[in-house]
């Protein structure tokens, strides 16, 4: 008769006999909460605050830069902001369309890319225009403002005339002279032209009384300067020097009866 299993023993794994084994009691917790110390939890709380702060400003800067590129690109990129006017301010002997084909602007530019000086400098390449500033006015206007040139004599040239400004300047043609402006009779009208220089120089030098007698300066020559006054009398200039003396003496002279006066040397006057 085999012997039973002793008392006191648990059966092992094997199914033998063995000691008792202890029983393990296993307990879940929160990492995060309650395996972490309360000091260390602060210090990554602290350390996670410290990381914000110093992301903040590239944050920061990250959407201004955003928006700054969104601005940039509607204004310059798209025609929101484009042309949709051009405005003309001072034109009396130029019409807006002739200012506007010079000004080769198009419509829809982006306002903020349009060239201002430039824009200008065409405008400006218009006979009777002196000179031209270009200006934005938002949200989608460009005001053009001109200077004309000021007329201060006519020149006959071939069936009809051109009109002059004080330096010469050819930027107007007529069929007939202006009403208010003397002739200067020169053969090559311009600022480079000697014979024009002169002849405005002489112009200038005239006072209001002999002004008014005046018809004409006819320019021979540089040194053949003649006034044609109204009667048909002639002052005999010489050349364009010394003219605020030789218009005094002129002047004096307008009562004599004589059709001719030499104040070529004013301070020896001759007259027949």
């Amino acid at each position: 008769m085999s012997p039973g299993p002793a008392r006191g023993r648990t059966p092992g794994p094997d199914g033998g006999g063995g000691r008792r084994s202890p029983v393990r009691r296993w307990q879940l917790v929160r990492a995060n909460a309650d395996a972490v110390p309360p000091s260390a939890r602060r210090f990554m709380a602290r350390a996670r605050q410290r990381r914000m702060r110093a992301a903040l400003p590239w944050a920061v800067a990250a959407a201004v830069l955003a928006v700054v590129g969104l601005v940039a690109w509607t204004v310059l990129g798209t025609g929101l902001f484009g042309v949709r006017e051009v405005r003309v301010v001072g034109a009396r002997l130029v019409t807006p369309v002739q200012i506007r084909d010079a000004a080769a602007v198009p419509d829809n530019e982006p306002l903020a890319r349009v060239d201002l000086a430039a824009t200008a400098r065409r405008v400006g390449t218009l006979p009777p225009v002196a000179s031209a500033t270009v200006e934005r006015e938002w949200p989608g206007t460009l005001v053009i403002r001109v200077r004309e040139r000021t007329a201060v004599a006519a020149v006959p040239q071939g069936d009809g005339f051109v009109v002059v400004d004080g330096s010469g300047v050819v930027f107007q043609r007529l069929d007939r002279a202006p009403d208010g402006l003397p002739l200067v009779k020169v053969a090559r009208p311009g600022p480079d032209d000697p014979g024009t220089r002169a002849g405005l120089a002489v112009l200038a030098a005239l006072g209001e009384k002999l002004r008014a007698e005046l018809v004409a300066v006819d320019v021979a020559g540089l040194a053949r300067i003649t006034l044609q006054l109204r009667g048909e009398r002639q002052v005999f200039w010489g050349d364009a020097s010394r003219g605020a003396d030789k218009s005094t003496v002129a002047t004096a002279l307008l009562s004599r009866k004589a059709d001719r006066i030499d104040v070529s040397a004013p301070d020896v006057v001759t007259f027949e």
